[in-house]
């Protein structure tokens, strides 16, 4: 799965608006035009198929992760960081985007870890606990496991299901 498809799925989850999407991207720290999101939501061409090496996405890992910090902040608001915490929060790098994604969505919309059990029921996929805790782990934890495109198509494909039917 492309980022293109992520921002895709995520947008018609969770009912989004482009002008939603520029005020987001915003409050995460990346100045986006309307045209800019139009694009970014747009599949490739060769993306409908599934052999990733063929689909070329125009939004990288890091477009993505400021969407997600942005929608953090549109969800729950701005929260002052303490003393010796930076002003932003650091981008994840090498991690995952998948297991980013998880874990950042699962903070702006506040689910728990029994909320997250159920969106994945409800895409019809089922998840044990420790499966979802070794998702939600850091990279470098020794349970930490890679999350794969199923896990998170399943998962958006949930939030669809939970805020859209």
């Amino acid at each position: 799965m492309i980022n293109n498809d992520r921002l895709i799925r995520l947008r018609y989850a969770l009912d989004l608006k482009n002008d939603e999407m520029v005020e987001i991207f915003e409050l995460g720290g990346m100045t986006v035009t309307k045209e800019e999101v139009g694009e970014m939501l747009t599949k490739p061409n060769d993306s409908y198929s599934d052999d990733l090496e063929e689909a070329e996405e125009t939004v990288d890992d890091e477009t993505v992760e400021r969407f997600l910090n942005g929608l953090i902040i549109y969800k729950r608001g701005k929260q002052e960081p303490k003393p010796g915490q930076p002003e932003r929060p650091e981008l994840s790098g090498d991690e995952w985007i998948n297991n980013v994604l998880l874990k950042k969505l699962r903070i702006a919309l506040k689910l728990t870890s029994e909320d997250m059990l159920e969106v994945f029921d409800q895409a019809g996929v089922h998840v044990t606990k420790g499966q979802l805790s070794a998702l939600l782990r850091k990279k470098g934890h020794k349970h930490y496991k890679d999350c794969g495109d199923k896990f998170a198509r399943s998962f958006l494909k949930g939030l669809t299901v939970r805020y859209r039917g």
